[in-house]
């Protein structure tokens, strides 16, 4: 079986590396002649740990090659992934669908054969009966069947995922074509992973309706987080006894400075203008939006707080700029609405990211960046984590207190033990815990 893949984002070149690793034929395709340049040279245009041995062991074996030729590469496949960007509309939240609409023009004009056309981008309900629409209009004689698969990638742990899903979702409604599709997940089969078929509808709501949950347990437990700073109670305790109930699950119960990335801000807002528009808007996702947006502002000012209730003349290090460790993507991430206000209310900033700085630098402009976390704390009157990366989890907290100009830290993501830095002399503030043990 020969795959398509159009588009070489995130989900397109994860997803073509891992169906070639799967012993799939995929081709790839963008129109960005830079880009796939790059690819067959080897260069990896994002950071996803794995990702960069997968691609070339399957070039190597000649199962994974990249193209801008779309006819060509359409004309002679059995399937052809969409998997282009969709973005936030400029007006109302509404997920933008120029480049799947375009795609799917030009792989219409290119069907050869029976050929069944997949969306992978995060579509709203009703597009894949657009796309049916769009390309018996552009190419009346096609021999086609549309289906949705969305993606459940998470940045970091994407190959993972992909590999070993919790389950696969597939909106098909032809026999023809969930044979297709079950033909080019068949090594899932074989470690019985779930494969859920289902109509085009429900597939589309699904991928939305699991990002805006999760999107709400974040932000449910940064809620929580915010209480138990009041009343004295341990966020994480807390969140361990709820989620040892099996109702709730463990999973993202973190508290931190709010959610961001790729997915849940565009995702979200995307859902809760699909609902507005069928008269059954989702209060409660609207909510979890509104409470995020205002929870990284917040952030600053509880940075602000901590250094005497004014930060200007200061110097503010920021540790990790990335929406989530593991990814050089800065989509929405919490620093671009921290960094800004620290800036506008005098701080001058420095910072330090593993992978992300490439990418924030032309965000976040009037950054002095660093070669490391040491450098950025050298002088500096407080210190910020904003991603919890894993090389900011040890560092040297002697050599911090030495090198700084006062031992302030604001842990966004409770990196360090409460307790043990207030027993090392710094003026400790983290998220929903308390400094010390109560007493016996």
């Amino acid at each position: 079986m020969r795959i398509a893949m159009v588009g070489t984002g995130y989900v397109g070149l994860v997803s073509g590396a891992c169906f070639s690793e799967f012993g799939t034929e995929v081709v790839c395709i963008d129109k960005d002649a830079a880009k796939i340049k790059r690819l067959e040279a080897g260069e990896i245009p994002i950071f996803e740990p794995g990702l960069e041995v997968l691609v070339a062991n399957n070039r190597a074996a000649g199962r994974l090659t990249f193209t801008t030729d779309l006819q060509s590469a359409v004309a002679e496949a059995d399937a052809v992934f969409i998997a282009v960007g969709t973005p936030t509309g400029r007006t109302g939240g509404e997920a933008d669908l120029t480049y799947v609409y375009d795609a799917v023009r030009e792989v219409a004009a290119a069907l050869n054969g029976y050929t069944v056309v997949i969306n992978k981008s995060t579509v709203p309900v009703g597009t894949g009966r657009a796309v049916e629409r769009l390309i018996r209009e552009t190419n009346p004689v096609a021999e086609f069947d549309v289906v949705s698969n969305p993606e459940f990638l998470r940045e970091g742990a994407a190959i993972n995922d992909f590999m070993r899903p919790d389950r696969v979702i597939i909106g098909a409604e032809t026999d023809r074509a969930r044979e297709v599709m079950r033909a080019l997940y068949r090594p899932l089969y074989l470690i019985e992973t779930p494969i859920l078929f289902t109509t085009l509808e429900t597939a589309e709501l699904t991928k939305y309706a699991g990002n805006a949950f999760l999107a709400m347990k974040i932000t449910f437990i940064n809620e929580i987080a915010d209480l138990c700073e009041r009343v004295g109670a341990d966020v994480h305790d807390v969140a361990r006894g709820i989620g040892l109930d099996g109702r709730i699950g463990r999973k993202f119960l973190h508290p931190g400075p709010g959610y961001g990335g790729s997915c849940f801000p565009k995702d979200t807002l995307a859902l809760v203008h699909t609902a507005q528009k069928a008269g059954t808007p989702v209060r409660i996702i609207e909510t979890v939006i509104d409470i995020n947006d205002k929870r990284k502002r917040a952030m600053a000012a509880r940075i602000v707080e901590a250094c005497g209730g004014s930060v200007n003349g200061k110097t503010v290090a920021i540790l990790g700029v990335t929406f989530k460790p593991n990814t050089d993507d800065m989509r929405d991430a919490p620093s671009l609405q921290i960094v800004p206000a620290l800036i506008g209310a005098g701080a001058k900033v420095r910072a330090f990211d593993p992978e992300g700085m490439a990418q924030a630098e032309s965000l976040l402009p009037g950054v002095s960046w660093c070669k490391n976390a040491y450098e950025a704390m050298t002088g500096a009157d407080a210190v910020a984590i904003l991603t919890e990366w894993n090389e900011f989890r040890g560092l040297d907290v002697d050599r911090i207190k030495s090198i700084m100009k006062a031992p302030v830290m604001v842990d966004l993501r409770n990196v360090y033990n409460p307790t043990d830095m207030l027993a090392a002399g710094f003026d400790y503030s983290s998220v929903g815990r308390p400094l010390s043990l109560p007493d016996a």
